[in-house]
């Protein structure tokens, strides 16, 4: 009976404890949401704020606050329109199996299987394990010209880029295609993606890019 006694004593401690930080919790993220509407907090606690919202709204993976396309907080309009205007449409590459395999997320997709292409989407927006087609993606400026890299990664093949420069009338002449969250391929940028030079890859899977694109969270090529 003293052992029941204990076992119980110590799952009723754990969740007196439990329950008291959670109460903690609630009131603290209270308090700062009653601070910032009250228009007393400084502009940096709106930030954060912000930030801590969009987060747990939109997701931990993807940059950028809910509705609006990570490639134009990274870019700007002009540069993000450029990168969906000329992406790449010749997605499709061939295994070892001879099995056809689409651009994936690397971060949700590690084996072919979930790259598969499916035959019923002729679009080639989802696979056939309904993965999201995806693109990462970078852009610089050089010469008066912009630079884009489109990178690919499908499993079990690994990488390959697609490249175009493109001059200020070519820029100009697509600045006003809509890049939004919902077309596919999905466009990652590189600059803004935390944790991309510390991901862990097979030796020959290792991206070309990692640890040579600079991170660029605020400013924009634009």
């Amino acid at each position: 009976m003293g052992g029941r006694s204990d076992i119980d004593g110590e799952s009723g401690s754990a969740t007196v404890e439990q329950t008291g930080l959670l109460a903690l919790l609630g009131l603290a993220f209270a308090t700062l949401v009653l601070f910032i509407a009250s228009g007393l907090g400084p502009e940096t606690g709106r930030g954060l704020a912000t930030r801590i919202a969009n987060r747990i709204a939109c997701g931990p993976l993807e940059p950028g606050p809910c509705h609006r396309h990570p490639a134009v907080d990274a870019y700007g309009p002009t540069v993000a329109a450029a990168l969906r205007a000329y992406a790449p449409s010749d997605l499709v590459r061939q295994d070892g199996l001879g099995r056809g395999l689409l651009p994936v997320d690397y971060r949700r997709c590690r084996i072919p299987s979930c790259a598969e292409v499916d035959p019923a989407r002729p679009e080639l927006d989802l696979t056939l394990s309904n993965r999201r087609t995806t693109l990462f993606t970078e852009a610089s400026r050089s010469g008066g010209r912009l630079n884009l890299t489109w990178w690919a990664w499908r499993p079990g093949i690994g990488w390959d880029a697609s490249r175009r420069s493109v001059g200020t009338a070519e820029a100009e002449a697509v600045r006003g295609t809509p890049v939004r969250l919902s077309d596919s391929p999905l466009l990652v940028p590189l600059e803004a993606l935390d944790g991309r030079n510390h991901t862990r890859f097979g030796p020959d899977e290792r991206p070309p890019w990692q640890w040579t694109v600079p991170s660029n969270h605020d400013s924009r090529t634009e």
